[in-house]
């Protein structure tokens, strides 16, 4: 697999305080990475660096081999077309007087790209990519009248919409129950498959990351303390902190999250 995403030595301070140090990264086309950490050791700060809401102090973020620190604001802003971030709060980041059909296309509106019948089928694909389907049933209801895990892949389907090349999650399985986190993070691990996405899961979960991700960095302080293999890092942990956290992981049982022993 090819490397579309590549930080290197990526640090990020606010009013002076460091808030991301040193963080190296790389993620291929076709693989899911996850970012796993307490509150507080960085993780958002990362995603939110990579999509430009934030800006770095230094290092460098580069996206298909293009840095985008160093790149225009014309270039960057066309290359985080091929970009998506999707938030931990559904409910709060879905627009609530929109209808489904609207949220799902307006990343083609933003864009403008396509007319209003291939905006609807653009829309209607997503939906179907999602699982949410018959997407008829769907495409006029209204945030509220969806469950949280409904909610949460809507805001995948407009995620996928425009077809980008990487998937920021940020907690996109915080407030759901047991199986619905499981429902979502084995949707991510399939769309980084079908789809060919990059995808990025910020997670304070260890054993979610474990069962959706290929690799895994640890976070803490703003700093990677350990990264490598999820099975590696489930099975072997180096670090302390990273010990900790596996060993709070396994209140939850291999069976109850399927996680991968191969």
């Amino acid at each position: 697999m090819s490397v579309l995403l590549e930080i290197d030595s990526l640090s990020v301070g606010f009013d002076g305080v460091p808030a991301v140090t040193d963080v190296s990264l790389t993620v291929a086309a076709g693989e899911s990475v996850a970012l796993v950490g307490g509150s507080g050791a960085g993780k958002s700060t990362v995603a939110r660096a990579i999509a430009g809401l934030v800006e770095p102090t230094t290092g460098t973020i580069r996206f298909d081999g293009v840095d985008l620190v160093a790149a225009s604001r014309r270039h960057r802003r066309e290359l985080r077309r091929d970009m998506h971030l999707v938030f931990q709060d559904p409910y709060a980041s879905l627009p609530p007087s929109m209808r489904v059909r609207e949220i799902v296309a307006e990343p083609m509106a933003i864009h403008r790209l396509g007319d209003r019948t291939q905006r609807r089928d653009a829309a209607m694909a997503a939906l179907e990519a999602v699982h949410l389907t018959p997407t008829a049933d769907y495409l006029d209801r209204f945030p509220h009248e969806l469950s949280g895990g409904q909610r949460q892949r809507v805001a995948f389907a407009r995620a996928l919409v425009t077809r980008p090349r990487l998937l920021l999650a940020d907690e996109p399985t915080s407030g759901l129950d047991a199986s619905l986190r499981i429902e979502i993070v084995d949707l991510m691990a399939e769309l980084a498959v079908t789809q060919n996405l990059a995808v990025v899961h910020i997670t304070h979960d260890l054993a979610l990351a474990g069962h959706s991700c290929e690799n895994i960095a640890v976070m803490r302080d703003g700093r990677v303390v350990e990264s490598g293999c999820a099975d590696d890092v489930l099975k072997n942990p180096i670090h302390d902190y990273t010990a900790a956290l596996v060993a709070a992981a396994s209140g939850t049982t291999q069976e109850d999250l399927h996680v991968r022993s191969t």
